[in-house]
């Protein structure tokens, strides 16, 4: 109840609520997907289309979901960076080979 002239009590986890961790845990715990379009048409002829695609959730929940692009993509993991530069490598080697035998 409120009284008049004084502000309303804050709504704390106390008074049966959750707090912004308990909402963020089950969010990244379960995941969530938002989806959406926005097309700009001029006379009916489709001038742009932007699709909009967000999914929030745990790094492990997110692998569970078969989402892990994070992991082969070199500016986002050093493992991937390592693999690129070895298939970098690789193919100097070989090309350094094939000029070799060119001028033999």
């Amino acid at each position: 109840m409120t009284h008049p002239g004084r502000l309303p009590s804050p709504y704390t986890a106390e008074r049966g609520g959750t707090d912004l961790a308990d909402i963020l845990e089950r969010v990244l715990d379960k995941g969530v997907v938002i989806a959406g379009d926005i097309k700009i048409n001029l006379l009916d002829i489709e001038l742009l289309t932007i699709r909009l695609r967000l999914v929030v959730a745990s790094v492990d929940r997110a692998k569970d979901m078969g989402i892990d692009w994070w992991e082969s993509d070199p500016s986002l993991s050093s493992h991937a960076r390592k693999g690129e530069l070895a298939r970098e490598n690789e193919e100097l080697r070989r090309r350094l080979a094939e000029l070799e035998e060119r001028t033999v």
